[in-house]
This record gives structure tokens, sequence and C-alpha cells, in this order.
């Protein structure tokens, strides 16, 4: 079922249309939890941080995918499906980056179980369609498109917990603030790196809203999906392309194995030219405590810090 909300946000001082959809039900509900607390699985880490600083203390989430994990590969277990079936909501993010778990929130939304896609957060117009003809997931990486998501889940929640709705909208705009704080950091960084030298070079193509947003070209060896394959023709056309812009630095990510890259600056090297790794991307998952990073705010400042330090 699709509905319509509206959310006032005071901080930015305008209403955001909501397009509230894959609900599997209307009905408001109270936290049947014995901790008092709605019970939420959320698919990625990004999803379940932030499903935490708009829910704060009246949820409790439990993130399906630990750091590190890749979600496009991502496959569920027994154990992971009773988990979001005993939940009283489950997040997602939707556009395929979950692909192999869309008949599992189908079969939940059909068990009338309250399923909130975050792919709803946005119109089809802000989204980046690939030359494959599908829309790229990796909506995160954009901080003003990522604000857009804090607003629906807010949203969400109220629906679910009306009660909770003034809690949810403070949080929900103590965030935005933080947010805003967060692309302020990223363009100051972005702009240390000289305009020729601002080329983005990954295992796979994950960066292409951060490359919009903050006036980045980039290069992905696969495709938005980890699933893709690389060619040898398209190992070799990106190793010429980084011979020939000189860039001083590729990068390997946190969720994807490192062989594809150190392949890639093998394959720059055969074109005479020598390429440095700038450091590891966090791209299909948020870091941890051990490296500072478990947070989405803490990620994309860090990820911000690799790239401006490698390229400047």
């Amino acid at each position: 079922m699709k509905k319509k909300i509206f959310v006032q946000i005071s901080s930015l001082m305008l209403a955001l249309l909501l397009m509230v959809g894959c609900t599997g039900s209307d009905q408001g509900a109270q936290a049947s939890s014995s901790e008092g607390k709605i019970r939420i699985v959320a698919t990625t880490t990004m999803l379940a941080d932030l499903v935490k600083q708009i829910g704060g203390d009246r949820v409790s989430v439990s993130g399906l995918m630990a750091a590190g994990v890749d979600p496009h590969l991502y496959q569920a277990s027994a154990g992971d499906v009773q988990l979001m079936q005993d939940a009283d909501a489950v997040v997602y993010n939707g556009l395929h980056l979950e692909g192999k778990l869309g008949e599992i929130f189908e079969s939940l939304e059909e068990q009338d179980k309250f399923v909130v896609c975050i792919e709803y957060a946005l119109q089809s117009s802000e989204l980046i369609l690939t030359e494959e003809g599908v829309h790229d997931p990796h909506i995160w990486f954009d901080v003003d498109l990522w604000k857009k998501a804090a607003a629906y889940v807010a949203a969400q929640l109220s629906e679910y917990d009306k009660e909770g709705e003034p809690y949810y909208l403070e949080r929900l705009n103590a965030y935005l603030d933080e947010l805003n704080g967060a692309d302020v950091y990223i363009r100051s960084r972005i702009a240390e790196i000289p305009e020729e030298s601002r080329v983005l070079v990954t295992a796979h193509d994950a960066f292409s809203y951060f490359g919009r947003a903050y006036g980045v070209e980039v290069r992905g060896l696969q495709g938005i999906s980890t699933e893709a394959e690389a060619g040898t023709a398209d190992m070799s056309a990106l190793a010429e392309f980084i011979a020939e812009r000189r860039i001083k630095a590729i990068f390997v990510e946190s969720s994807v194995p490192t062989k594809t890259i150190e392949a890639l600056q093998a394959a720059v090297q055969a074109q005479g030219f020598d390429v440095g790794i700038g450091g590891e991307l966090y791209s299909d998952s948020l870091g941890d405590e051990a490296s500072g990073t478990e947070t989405y705010i803490k990620t994309v400042k860090a990820n911000a810090d690799t790239i401006a330090n490698a390229l400047k």
C-alpha cells in the first residue's frame, strides 16, 4: 500500500513530500518487545545507523549485515529470515542493492509485516540511471539524498508509532544539522584537490552519486553491482585512461576483494606508469568501532579524507 505523508522539517524550513512505500500495514502499532521498544531489522550498516539516529531510545535495531559485508552478494540464512519475521519492522534500501533478498521482502509484505523501502524516499529524477537501464542503488554517497532518507525514516516511524512522532522529528532535525556539517566537510576536503586531479577510480562503480554531488569524475572497474565481472578489455581501457591522465592513486574498497584493483595497478604499470593505492574506501558498508568509522557521518568523512589525502 502506498500513501502520501507530509513531514515538516523546521531546520530546513520546508516540507518534504514523502511517499510511503513498501509498508505491509496501515495500522499504527505500539512496540511489542519486552523492553518496550520497537524491534527493527535493517539490512545494511548504513541503514542500521540511520534508524538508530532517528529512532533513539524508542527503537531496538538489529543489523542484518556486519561491517565489511557486500550487500550485492548477501544471501540470507534461515536465522536471518527468522530475525526479520520476529521483528516489528524491517528496513531495506531497495533499488536492487540487496538483490538476493527480494523474494524475502515480498513474503514479509504478504504477511503484513511493516516493511520500509528507502527507495521510496526519492523521486526517480533524483536517481542515476546506468547505461544498463537500471538505477544506481548507492544513494548514501550524496549527503543531500541521505537527508531525504532520514526524513523518510522519521515519517515511517511516526506512522508506525504515532505517539513517538514529536520525538522522531526532534531527532531528525538534530541529525539533519549533523548531516549538513558532514556535507560542508566533504566539500572542503574535495576542494583541496586540483580540479584536473579529481578523478576517483575504484573496484566497482559505487561512487557515482558522490561524483555528481561533489564534482569528482568517477571510474569503476566493475559495474554498479559486484556481481558483474570486469573483462580484459575493461581492464585495459581503464589502465590506459589512468596512464594517460597520470592519476596519482586508485582505491580499494572495504567490502570488495583487493585483487581487482591490484590487477588494475599491474595493468597500469604495463602501460609504463606507476599508480599508487590511495587507501581503502568504505563503499557498500560502514566501518567499525576499531577504525572509528562505525557511523555514517564518520564513514563519509573518512572517505573524503582518504580521497583528498591521496589525490591532492
